[in-house]
């Protein structure tokens, strides 16, 4: 599972995860102080957590996940030393997925600060992934919000979201519903600002976060999807195993439908961030190639639009729209298996955290 930089988003001319917390989401190497490059030796927790803390109307930008990037950082003596602890939130809604609610907010949080939503694969737990990733850690050091979604085993035997059941991942209902209900408490308790909502997953998250990203595409400035799948690839567990393992076939057209499908009155979507590993032995890779081609035909682009970026060792692509803002970027890192690239030292190895 990735270590999901809060998008790896590309911003500017270099392929970095920036999240312009203010105003705009950007996918590339600067953002103002901030770089952040996720290649093979990326940490794409804190690429996609290139998120830019927001002073007033906009957030600094966030951390570089880049191997030679350098993230901005708090004096050592404003961190506290203890490790940030997920607290879980009981009544925030209906919950008609049955989900669990963990979260992260810094002490001290000022109004108005971003939200990251962090879906985990199977087999995980919140605190297994935040472990791994450091998410929290970056949201004490940067100044925002971490959502935890969790799943439960009478859900899933697995611990895996159910990102293959229509029931749940249609709009309002199962578990997408229960994670917007959880959005929608965060940013009312603790004056969170209701446009800078970023969410990214791994694996089966990520597959959920594809989910998320078609059924509220107002409420998100953007997602990354680590080791994910495309949203609509299965419809039962059955299936849903076949195209971890093969992938599946479907043109442009018909993959762009699922999304919009999900949203039909929606003009406006989320600009996406895909990561995935070149020897994935859980999901195929195939699945990356098709998570492309699903958002570049929601966004109107064509793989002809591509602009290949140098990170590293790696070589990403990345999209634009006719205003020239990044609305796609798709990166497969050379010889990753199936998890969340972690850079030395950030963050801790354990299953599906993979040091790289």
């Amino acid at each position: 599972m990735v270590t999901f930089s809060l998008y790896s988003l590309h911003c500017n001319n270099n392929w970095m995860c920036h999240a312009e917390f203010g105003r705009q989401w950007r996918f590339g190497n600067k953002i103002d102080s901030v770089r952040k490059a996720t290649g093979m030796r990326m940490n794409l927790s804190k690429s996609v957590a290139a998120l830019m803390r927001q002073q007033k109307h906009f957030q600094q930008a966030l951390v570089d996940f880049v191997e030679h990037g350098e993230a901005a950082r708090l004096d050592p003596q404003t961190i506290a030393p203890v490790a940030p602890v997920l607290s879980e939130k009981l009544g925030f809604g209906s919950n008609p997925g049955s989900l669990r609610m963990l979260t992260y907010v810094p002490p001290g949080l000022e109004p108005g600060a971003p939200l990251v939503v962090v879906l985990h694969g199977c087999g995980q737990t919140a605190d297994d992934f935040d472990r791994g990733s450091g998410w929290t850690k970056l949201a004490r050091q940067h100044g925002f919000a971490v959502l935890y979604p969790e799943q439960s085993h009478s859900n899933n035997s697995h611990g895996c979201f159910n990102w293959f059941r229509p029931s749940a991942v249609a709009r309002d209902r199962g578990e997408v519903g229960s994670v917007h209900q959880m959005i929608l408490t965060m940013i009312d308790e603790h004056d969170l600002d209701a446009q800078s909502v970023y969410v990214m997953g791994l694996s089966a998250g990520g597959a959920l976060s594809a989910a998320l990203l078609a059924a509220y595409p107002e409420t998100f400035r953007a997602g990354a999807i680590v080791g994910g799948l495309p949203m609509g690839a299965a419809r039962d567990a059955m299936n849903a195993y076949n195209v971890m393992t093969n992938g599946a076939s479907k043109t442009a057209e018909e993959w762009a439908n699922l999304v919009q499908q999900a949203a039909p009155d929606s003009r406006v979507w989320p600009r996406i961030s895909i990561w995935h590993g070149a020897q994935d032995q859980v999901v195929n890779v195939k699945n990356a190639d098709a998570l492309r081609m699903q958002w570049l035909a929601v966004h109107g682009l064509t793989d002809e639009d591509a602009k290949p970026v140098r990170i590293g060792q790696t070589t990403s692509q990345v999209w634009h729209d006719a205003n020239g803002e990044i609305k796609v970027e798709f990166t497969v890192l050379d010889g990753l298996d199936h998890g969340v690239p972690i850079k030395p030292g950030q963050g801790k190895v354990m299953p599906f955290m993979l040091a790289s």
